[in-house]
């Protein structure tokens, strides 16, 4: 059985890739990663294929950093 992992993302979780903020958790069969957005966005379709469940919080990106903002 597994179990997801549901809570907020935090300052703290950092990408396994490169190490920036994580906005992205995929949990998968034998464990999680944590992604950037670009690195999310980049491995996605591969994800799609294995996931249990991703938990995707890059709309926090335009809340926290006004991306788009005028």
């Amino acid at each position: 059985m597994t179990t997801t992992t549901t809570s907020p993302l935090t300052a703290a979780d950092r990408c396994d890739r490169c190490g920036a903020q994580a906005y992205v958790r995929v949990v998968l069969e034998a464990g999680e990663l944590l992604f950037c957005a670009h690195h999310a966005r980049h491995h996605a379709p591969g994800l799609a294929d294995v996931a249990v469940h991703i938990q995707d919080e890059t709309d926090r990106l335009l809340e926290e950093h006004g991306a788009g903002a005028r």
